[in-house]
């Protein structure tokens, strides 16, 4: 049996200004430095209006993290994670409502229904240049609250900032029914796709962590 090695874990980047996905890796222990991207949303989603919605998740998830790499600002070996989420209800995307109005009428639609929210999780190994993406999809099922109810969250503003127009983790969660699937990627990272994608690129968890590993 060898001694314990000391893992010098890379750093790791989060393309994105989400304070949930930010809190959702800080709680799993990781630390990360927040890059964000500029890149033009609408643009992407349009040009790839006739996609499968998973596709254009993971293509602006994939956006973002290329972008925060372009500008230069990345440490050396670091990981970069980029994420996007889309709400999905009867085959129409649903992302951040851009006015109250338009948050109203996605509430009216799929108040008391379910749909599905797709988050693109796109993860680069800048020490190798290796990359790796996934979508992970999770059903949700919305409370069927009344208009008046619906108008007082809006006025909170939190809608309008989130994909779907509502959270699991802060204001919107009395509105939330039931989750199918992994609770994280509604919140906005799916940390065992996290897992995954970093063991796919040759790092397993406990080296990106940094944890110490006891060899047998």
């Amino acid at each position: 049996m060898s001694a314990p090695r000391a893992a010098s874990p890379p750093p790791f980047v989060l393309a994105s200004a989400s304070p949930s996905r930010r809190r959702l890796l800080e709680q799993a222990g990781v630390a990360p430095l927040i890059l964000v991207s500029g890149v033009d949303e609408e643009a992407i989603e349009e040009a790839m209006r006739a996609r499968p919605v998973p596709d254009v998740a993971l293509a602006l998830a994939r956006a973002k993290a290329e972008a925060v790499i372009a500008a230069g600002d990345v440490p050396a070996g670091a990981l970069v994670l980029g994420c996007d989420s889309i709400f999905e209800v009867d085959g129409v995307r649903l992302g951040k409502p851009p006015t109250p109005e338009e948050a109203l009428t996605r509430w009216q639609r799929m108040r008391g229904r379910s749909g599905t929210l797709h988050t693109g999780h796109w993860l680069i190994d800048t020490g190798t240049g290796d990359c790796c993406g996934e979508t992970v999809s999770t059903v949700v099922d919305m409370v069927d609250a009344p208009d008046d109810e619906i108008a007082a969250y809006i006025a909170t503003g939190e809608p309008l900032k989130v994909a779907g127009g509502f959270t699991l983790d802060d204001l919107g969660a009395p509105y939330v029914a039931g989750v199918h699937g992994d609770p994280g990627n509604v919140i906005g990272v799916s940390l065992p796709a996290v897992r995954r994608m970093a063991a796919r690129l040759g790092l397993p968890w406990p080296q990106v962590m940094g944890w110490q590993q006891t060899g047998h």
